[in-house]
């Protein structure tokens, strides 16, 4: 045993030594201007990471193991919820989200096909994929500007006896206006989930978002706040909805055994079930047609050693976007600029510009400027979900989605908006570049 440990130390110090021969920047590697690319967003780590992914490999587990059972303990204690149940992607927590509200258990408030889940085109797909995926319908309303979230005033003129849900995003780290909504929500009896994908490390009345729904969700692809490379997260202080996030995740499985365990219940051959015989395993009785949506103990390893940057993390990220802000607040003439939601104190994914109708040119001629000087943009996703191929077929049959009021604002950041990045990993002067570039565009 002493000598595998050993051998194992002598192991992590070449990881330490190759993350600094092949991936730690020198010293000297400075931003050149017009040379150097700048990326809207990208991975930042150091030999930790490394090193927990090989301790991970040498395990030779490979699936949701020791590491995983770690993030969920100390990602929910940084959040201040109860549980949390790591996935392989962003795209799979909204999955299990919104699948969670449709089983049976939850009696009549569950989400059958037909219903309606409140929500906007002004986003990213998998906010609303779930909802059309499992026949519910997704009820469109607007957005405002320059908050890109909900507008709360159309939330009533949505609401319908169908209404069951409001799934929502926080918008490239800004809140949306969660007491409006939660009021709402709690008026009429209906499920908030959260996206909390682009916004990890918002406050909102001091309390981080992502807690103040039924459900909430994040994502770890590269991008994002942290980083697994691919996972993501479910978290809820409702014992029954983890049981159910867990069982949708686990196949479907009745079960709550962690993987590689028996017997948790003490009773693993005592139970009747459906049709079943008494006594068939529990471990293999289904309570839902489910999925394998598991995370693997290598990715989770990844998110440990990331988990003790984010705090870090978040706090580069609001002082890039405030000196982009401070910088730029000039050009109000040219560009609708971004601005906190009321009572908020986001943690930016990015920032956003919406070129203004008489500014003298587009939006797409200011993106194609930025790019051919090395400078990576993006678009607000979808800006406007409706308008994409996916909904070709529904529009034609002109059913399996409802729009409540006309989606002028939607429309618009379609036509008008994108962002550039503030991620930590941004080298110095890059800012000073972006704010340069854009000026120098707008004519000042």
């Amino acid at each position: 045993m002493q000598k595998k440990e050993q051998l194992k130390q002598e192991i992590f110090e070449k990881i330490k030594a190759y993350y600094r021969l092949a991936h730690k920047k020198a010293p000297n590697e400075e931003f050149v201007k017009g040379e150097s690319r700048v990326n809207y967003a990208g991975r930042v780590f150091d030999e930790k990471e490394m090193v927990n992914l090989v301790d991970s490999a040498l395990d030779f587990w490979l699936t949701t193991g020791k590491y995983a059972e770690r993030f969920e303990k100390e990602f929910a204690v940084f959040l201040g919820v109860k549980h949390c149940s790591l996935v392989n992607s962003g795209s799979s927590a909204n999955l299990l989200a919104f699948m969670a509200l449709t089983s049976p258990k939850l009696g009549e408030r569950r989400i059958k096909r037909g219903d309606e889940v409140i929500t906007v085109a002004a986003g990213f797909p998998t906010t609303v994929t779930p909802i059309v995926q499992y026949g519910a319908v997704p009820v469109f309303v607007d957005v405002t500007l320059p908050a890109y979230n909900i507008d709360c005033s159309q939330l009533e003129i949505a609401l319908s006896q169908k209404t069951k849900a409001v799934m929502l995003a926080h918008t490239l780290g800004n809140p949306f206006d969660i007491k409006t909504v939660k009021d709402f929500c709690d008026k009429h009896g209906l499920w908030l989930i959260e996206d909390n994908c682009d916004a990890l490390g918002s406050r909102y009345d001091g309390q981080y978002t992502g807690t103040f729904g039924h459900i909430g969700t994040s994502s770890f692809y590269p991008p994002h706040h942290m980083t697994m490379g691919e996972g993501g997260a479910v978290y809820t202080d409702d014992v029954q909805l983890k049981r159910l996030i867990e069982s949708f995740r686990d196949w479907g499985r009745d079960c709550w055994c962690p993987s590689g365990k028996d017997d948790t219940c003490k009773k693993r051959f005592k139970w009747q079930l459906g049709e079943l015989p008494f006594g068939y395993d529990h471990k293999y009785i289904y309570s839902h047609f489910g999925y394998n949506l598991k995370v693997t103990d290598m990715q989770a390893a990844i998110g440990c050693a990331q988990l003790e940057k984010l705090p870090s993390f978040i706090e580069a990220r609001k002082k890039n976007w405030k000196l982009l802000r401070d910088a730029l607040s000039d050009l109000s003439d040219k560009f609708i600029l971004p601005g906190p939601t009321e009572n908020s104190d986001p943690s930016w994914f990015g920032f956003l510009l919406t070129v203004r109708e008489n500014a003298g040119f587009a939006r797409d001629e200011i993106v194609n400027y930025l790019e051919s000087n090395g400078i990576q943009t993006r678009m607000l996703f979808a800006g406007n979900l409706l308008k994409h191929p996916c909904f070709d077929e529904l529009r034609e049959k002109g059913e399996g989605y409802r729009v409540a009021s006309v989606l002028h604002v939607t429309d618009r950041i379609m036509r008008d908006t994108f962002w550039v990045g503030v991620y930590p990993g941004m080298a110095e002067g890059a800012i000073e570049y972006i704010i340069e570039k854009i000026k120098h565009y707008a004519g000042l």
